[in-house]
């Protein structure tokens, strides 16, 4: 039975790297690039929606296990085809949002939590969980960074996870090897990488681990289990209160993020940046698996603690590099 199951993985990991090498050819042809701007972390024309391979892989789950998750499929499907079509032809906001906002309430209903007799409460849960994927999209800036932190994430979540009780333990492990395959032509230092995620990418394992999260945290009922994104959600969301303080557009493009600043301004290699982002993740949820007490107040303990460490360490650095940003802006005036 176990042999069966290693064996399962096993085609499905060849079935995702050979498929994501046919992406390539594909996007090779109709020429889905990637080309640097000034506001780019790296410098070369690479191929663009690499990341496909996430919503690939839980298709791929499906017809392997069993369409369990039909809701949360679709949603996944629709909000990734929708991100795909942006990264070719770039679409209208609001466009964008209504689809991630749809898709978010599929995957609701898959959760079975699209109770509207508590409407205010569902619609609040929506826009956590549509924000919480632009922030993760917003993230994947450099070589590595998606699929490393999305690797940090999803492993502690299959160590929760062993014996079932939340969620498939195989849409887990289906989700690693899309990451692995990934990683395999990402997780390169700047200028190497064969492909970048693209939207499709960031905003599909986003809303994947999201998906696997609620599962956690609603038979559980402790919602400290987001503990699991606090690195990224951090940086995220202390970058946007502090592009909000200097009164800019939220919606244009920007490298003011700490792990952007460090790989750009700092010249620090894309994958050390990337190691750094996800090694601290892991530490961090390990830590709240293994050494934290199985309690509800341990836990917004832990969370509040660590998300202050954090969120000292994001002030400290940004007062003490970011003016090496601002010098920056001021080149690109001259």
């Amino acid at each position: 039975m176990i042999m069966n199951t290693y064996l399962t993985y096993g085609i499905i990991f060849v079935i995702l790297l050979v498929l994501e090498l046919c992406y390539f050819k594909v996007a090779d042809h109709f020429n889905i690039i990637d080309k640097p701007n000034e506001r780019s972390s790296h410098s070369t024309i690479v191929l663009r929606g690499g990341g496909i391979i996430f919503l690939i892989g839980v298709w791929i789950w499906s017809a392997f296990f069993g369409f369990q998750y039909p809701w949360f499929l679709l949603g996944l499907t629709l909000v990734s085809g929708i991100s795909f079509v942006d990264d070719i032809h770039s679409l209208p906001d609001s466009v964008r949002l209504v689809a991630q906002f749809a898709a978010a309430a599929m995957a609701f209903y898959q959760l079975g939590i699209l109770h509207w007799s508590m409407w205010w409460i569902i619609l609040l849960a929506l826009i956590v969980y549509v924000g919480a994927t632009n922030v993760i999209n917003f993230m994947d800036g450099i070589n590595g960074i998606t699929a490393g932190y999305s690797l940090a994430v999803l492993v502690p979540l299959t160590l929760v996870n062993m014996n079932g009780v939340f969620v498939e333990q195989s849409l887990i492990i289906s989700t690693i090897l899309s990451s692995l395959v990934f990683c395999i032509f990402n997780f390169r230092p700047k200028g190497k990488a064969k492909c970048f995620a693209g939207d499709v990418g960031s905003i599909g394992i986003a809303f994947i681990i999201l998906f696997l999260l609620g599962n956690v945290m609603i038979r559980t009922t402790d919602i400290t289990w987001l503990i699991f994104l606090l690195v990224y959600g951090m940086d995220g969301c202390l970058t946007i209160v502090h592009r909000i303080m200097l009164h800019e557009n939220l919606g244009e493009a920007h490298r003011k993020h700490a792990y952007q600043i460090m790989a750009n301004e700092l010249k620090v290699g894309h994958v050390k940046v990337s190691l750094l982002y996800t090694v601290m993740q892991l530490v961090i949820s390990l830590g709240f698996i293994y050494l934290c007490p199985d309690t509800v107040l341990a836990h917004w303990l832990y969370l509040v603690g660590v998300s202050a460490v954090l969120a000292i360490a994001y002030i400290l650095f940004m007062k003490k590099n970011y003016h090496l940003h601002e010098e920056y802006l001021i080149s690109l005036k001259q």
